[in-house]
C-alpha cells in the first residue's frame, strides 16, 4: 500500500488597500530612498493597478496582459508597495529593500521583481521602450493589451523622449499611454504646459490633479481612437 500525502495549495497572498500603502512604504529603510520621487507616484500607481491595468500575479506572463513600464525608476518604494499590496510578491520582502541580497533594488530589475516589465536606469529610456513594446504587440497581432509607461516631468529634458513622442503620434499607436508625473522638476519646461507637447505631436492628452483618484481614473479611461494618450498628473513640487 502506498501512503500518499496531498498538499493543500497555498492560499493567495491577501490583497491590501490604498490605506495600507504608507505602512508598506515605511517598511523600506536604508539609504538612497529618493522619498519624494516615490511619494509623487503613489496615487497614480494605485489607481492604475487597482482600477485600470489588466494584469495580476496570475496573468503576469500572459500574452494578453496589459504592460506597465516604470521609467521613473529611482525611488521605487511606491511601486514596490503597490506590487506587494496586489500580491505580486510577499510583503515580507519589503524590509530588505536595497540590501545586498534583496531582489528589491534601488532601481527595479525585471529579472528579479515579479510584475516588473523593464529594468530602469538612466532617465529617458522608458518611453522609447514603451513605443517599441506597442509596435511589437501590433506586429504580433495582439491588439487588446494596453501599454502604459510612467515617466517624470524631468525626463522630458531628454531628447530620446521627444523622438519617441513624435514617432508614436505619427504612427498612431493607439494602445500606448504615457503617465507623466509633474512635480516641477524639469529644467526646461514647455510653453503651454506638458500636455501641449504631446498634443502637438498628435497625441490625446489630459492634465489632472495627481492626488485625485477619480480625476486620474477618468483621464486614464478617456477615449482616444487612433492616437496615443498622455495623462499629466500634477503633484506638489519636489522639495515642497
Amino acid at each position: 500500500m502506498t501512503n500518499t500525502t496531498t498538499k493543500t495549495p497555498a492560499a493567495p497572498a491577501p490583497r491590501l488597500g490604498f490605506d495600507e500603502l504608507p505602512r508598506l512604504m515605511g517598511l523600506m529603510t536604508g539609504d538612497e530612498k529618493h522619498g519624494p520621487a516615490a511619494t509623487s507616484t503613489l496615487d497614480a500607481l494605485w489607481v492604475l493597478y487597482d482600477r485600470v491595468l489588466r494584469v495580476s500575479p496570475a496573468t503576469a506572463t500572459a500574452p494578453e496582459r496589459d504592460r506597465f513600464l516604470l521609467s521613473k525608476g529611482h525611488g521605487p518604494m511606491a511601486y514596490y508597495a503597490v506590487l506587494a499590496a496586489k500580491g505580486f510578491f510577499p510583503v515580507d520582502l519589503l524590509p530588505g529593500f536595497g540590501s545586498y541580497d534583496s531582489p528589491l533594488g534601488h532601481h527595479p530589475d525585471r529579472l528579479l521583481v515579479p510584475g516588473a516589465e523593464i529594468g530602469s536606469g538612466s532617465l529617458g529610456h522608458g518611453l522609447p521602450l514603451a513605443v517599441g513594446t506597442a509596435l511589437g504587440l501590433r506586429a504580433q497581432g495582439l491588439t487588446e493589451p494596453a501599454v502604459w509607461v510612467l515617466i517624470g516631468d524631468a525626463e522630458l529634458d531628454e531628447g530620446s523622449n521627444h523622438e519617441a513622442v513624435a514617432y508614436a503620434g505619427a504612427a498612431g499607436l493607439e494602445r500606448l499611454h504615457t503617465l507623466v508625473i509633474d512635480n516641477s522638476s524639469a529644467t526646461h519646461g514647455w510653453r503651454g504646459g506638458i500636455a501641449s507637447r504631446f498634443e502637438a505631436a498628435g497625441w490625446s492628452a489630459a492634465t489632472v490633479d495627481g492626488r485625485d483618484h477619480e480625476a486620474l481614473h477618468a483621464a486614464f479611461g478617456a477615449p482616444h481612437p487612433g492616437r496615443p494618450h498622455a495623462v499629466v498628473a500634477r503633484v506638489e513640487p519636489k522639495g515642497a
